[in-house]
């Protein structure tokens, strides 16, 4: 498996740290629990998608784009990402936000990921939820070479496969960086949503025989569509790897019982990891991603789904920023007058 071979800008601060979890891991009474820092990535805040949009980007520039299109939720933690990128490269950038949550607020329209888009000078379009968000952008995107203009079109969350190479070199980095350390990884676990984090780990970790197992825990989809999804990218990963046949069906484990109310909307059991994981480690989750991932992660380890003496990597996916979108989620106090 030689990533060389494949085009690649450099974004992100990597390798991204891998950190024991003490605290947390006592508060629990076990398993051992890990981080793998992905917020640290260093792109405009950090996060997850700094990975594929390595070589997206690069992709892009060969293809001679001088503009980057992509589409997200209202808080897109990936939207934010593209825009920096795209200032980084001298690109202009494009991005269509869809209501996928229904609020009105101005702290989730206007702060948060909304505000750091503008910041790195992105254009931004608002689109109704349901929306067919890879069509609008192919129509934008149909006008733009109309008018002389070479735009490249990303999918949501970077998520095909020559974005989900940036998780093929995540499984790379990890495993390398966990034999270095004298670490045996019994579960990787993550935030899955548009499925090329996942699909990615997959590919690589079972291109390396790994013998990771990588379990998602599911922000938006039910379980079988999830999953199928995963499957499908992960297989199509592998084979612009030149590795066809590699995935299988019981690679693929997505686990969707933390959803909530739907995609954005946040759960009582988010905004307590959030707050446990700020407490306890000095950590910041995110509240539509790696919130709903370690609220999962606590839920299993509590019904006793992990054995106490195993290692468990939680994969943290950034996006930080987007706790400014929803601040009375948390209800939180006040300064106390002194």
């Amino acid at each position: 498996m030689n990533l060389a071979r494949f085009p690649r800008i450099r974004l992100g601060h990597l390798p991204t740290p891998l950190e024991p979890m003490e605290q947390l891991s006592r508060h629990l009474g076990g398993p051992r629990l890990w981080i793998k820092r992905d917020d640290c990535t260093g792109l405009s805040t950090g996060g997850n998608k700094t990975r594929k949009l390595e070589y997206l980007c690069a992709d892009a520039q060969a293809q001679g784009a001088d503009i980057l299109i992509t589409q997200g939720a209202t808080q897109s933690n990936h939207a934010r990402q593209t825009a920096a990128a795209a200032a980084k490269l001298g690109l202009d950038c494009l991005i269509l936000l869809e209501d996928r949550t229904g609020s009105t607020d101005p702290a989730y329209t206007q702060s948060g990921n909304v505000l750091m888009d503008r910041l790195h000078g992105a254009q931004v379009a608002r689109r109704p939820g349901g929306a067919d968000m890879q069509a609008e952008m192919e129509a934008v995107a149909a006008d733009l070479r109309a008018k002389g203009r070479k735009p490249y079109v990303i999918p949501g969350g970077g998520s095909n496969p020559v974005g989900a190479l940036g998780y093929v070199n995540a499984a790379l980095e990890l495993v390398a960086q966990a034999a270095e350390m004298g670490l045996r990884i019994d579960h990787l676990v993550h935030a899955t949503g548009s499925a090329g984090t996942q699909a990615g780990l997959v590919a690589g970790l079972v291109a390396l025989n790994s013998g990771i197992p990588v379990l998602g825990i599911g922000v938006r989809a039910p379980k079988p569509k999830q999953e199928a999804n995963v499957l499908a990218l992960a297989e199509r990963t592998a084979a612009h790897l030149g590795l066809p046949g590699l995935i299988k069906a019981e690679h693929v484990v997505a686990n969707c019982d933390y959803v909530g109310q739907g995609y954005g909307i946040p759960t009582e059991g988010m905004v307590e990891a959030v707050k446990l994981v700020a407490q306890k480690e000095g950590i910041l989750l995110d509240p539509v991603y790696s919130g709903k991932g370690m609220a999962g992660l606590i839920d299993l380890i509590q019904r006793g789904h992990f054995a106490k003496d195993q290692n468990i990597v939680f994969l943290h996916t950034g996006g930080q920023a987007g706790l400014f979108g929803y601040p009375e989620a948390f209800g939180l106090p006040g300064d106390v007058a002194a």
